[in-house]
């Protein structure tokens, strides 16, 4: 499956996404997503106990 990261990047930060969970099996490929995107400093991740991770913008208010 191609997902397109980018996208699901700017609906975190545009707020249309609340969240967003990476598995494990996808955290390499959402990785290298995130670092290449330009405003990854808006975008937060917490480790979750199953070894995802739940990203979700910092929204600015």
């Amino acid at each position: 499956m191609d997902t397109n990261y980018e996208n699901i990047l700017n609906q975190l930060i545009s707020g249309e996404l609340k969240e967003y969970e990476v598995t494990p099996e996808n955290a390499f490929n959402f990785q290298a997503a995130l670092r290449n995107f330009g405003k990854r400093k808006e975008i937060s991740g917490a480790a979750q106990r199953n070894g995802g991770i739940v990203y979700s913008g910092l929204h600015k208010q």
